[in-house]
């Protein structure tokens, strides 16, 4: 089949603070589910257009927000000064975490039939971990990349790149081996550092710490790493995966740890391996109608 190029719309909802919410969708004429995207920090959901395309090719529609602070969200909250791109605002990250909810809940109403699947990639990971721990579940399944187990021994609080600041003079080496991919964060201006502590302040950073609680046991749970990514890596993806099975109750969790991947499993040198991974995960669970 020919490949789609599925034009991106650029859509906002402005929440119960007042913040505009900036958001993008890519579909497919007839979807058969719909993927939630929710990105990380310092970052925005435009870094994960080539992932967009790929799912519209395989059926499936995309919602992606910038998070408050961040990409176009962050340049309309703080008037254009990019020097606070990356802090919240109002609201902080519990205010952040509703905005998900809210996307979750534009996409449900306007697919209401769909399946719907929620991928949280590192802070947005983290995020979709608290938000089962609260309760919320308006999801058909999850999907975790770039995560680790959400404890001060478990996942990595400190300098992300300390491990490969000799690979390069960028500061973001440790996203993946792919040089250009370092290169283009740093040349982007609406990303920044994954300083969690200066970014959120202490308080919303202490909040990403939990550990899984008891959820719905059908919930298929997909999570993808690198075993050489410094936020946690194979050992703590690994512990992840055995509290979902054993405190979460769920029946279906699968790990995959890709050999030599740093965090940014989608910008790796495999990353059409890892795409693949993705779609045969979900098409095995949704498969077209």
């Amino acid at each position: 089949m020919p490949t789609i190029i599925a034009e991106r719309q650029h859509r906002t909802f402005t929440d119960d603070h007042g913040v505009v919410i900036h958001y993008y969708v890519w579909a497919p004429g007839k979807p058969k589910a719909v993927v939630q995207l929710a990105h990380g920090v310092g970052e925005h959901a435009l870094r994960y257009e080539a992932l967009a395309q790929a799912l519209v090719n395989a059926g499936y529609a995309v919602y992606a927000d910038d998070h408050r602070g961040h990409g176009a969200t962050g340049v309309e909250y703080w008037k254009g000064d990019l020097s606070k791109i990356g802090k919240l605002g109002v609201g902080g990250l519990r205010a952040t975490q509703k905005n998900l909810l809210e996307l979750t809940a534009i996409a449900r109403a306007e697919h209401p039939s769909l399946p719907f699947i929620m991928l949280g990639h590192s802070w947005g990971s983290l995020m979709v971990q608290n938000l089962l721990n609260e309760g919320a579940q308006p999801w058909n399944a999850i999907v975790l990349t770039g995560t680790a187990y959400r404890s001060p021994f478990a996942m990595n609080g400190g300098d992300l790149n300390a491990r490969h600041k000799h690979l390069g003079t960028t500061g973001a080496e440790w996203l993946s081996r792919d040089p250009a991919v370092a290169a283009a964060f740093v040349a982007d201006p609406l990303t920044t550092d994954a300083k969690v502590l200066q970014l959120f302040g202490v308080r919303d950073g202490l909040r990403l710490y939990g550990s899984p609680k008891r959820i719905d046991p059908s919930m298929p749970l997909l999570i993808m790493v690198g075993d050489d990514d410094p936020l946690g890596g194979e050992k703590s993806a690994k512990k992840l995966a055995d509290a979902y099975l054993s405190r979460g109750g769920l029946d279906d969790v699968t790990l995959i740890v890709y050999p030599g991947a740093r965090h940014e499993v989608f910008n790796e040198t495999n990353q059409e391996e890892v795409r693949a991974d993705l779609i045969a995960w979900l098409d095995e669970r949704f498969p077209s109608a």
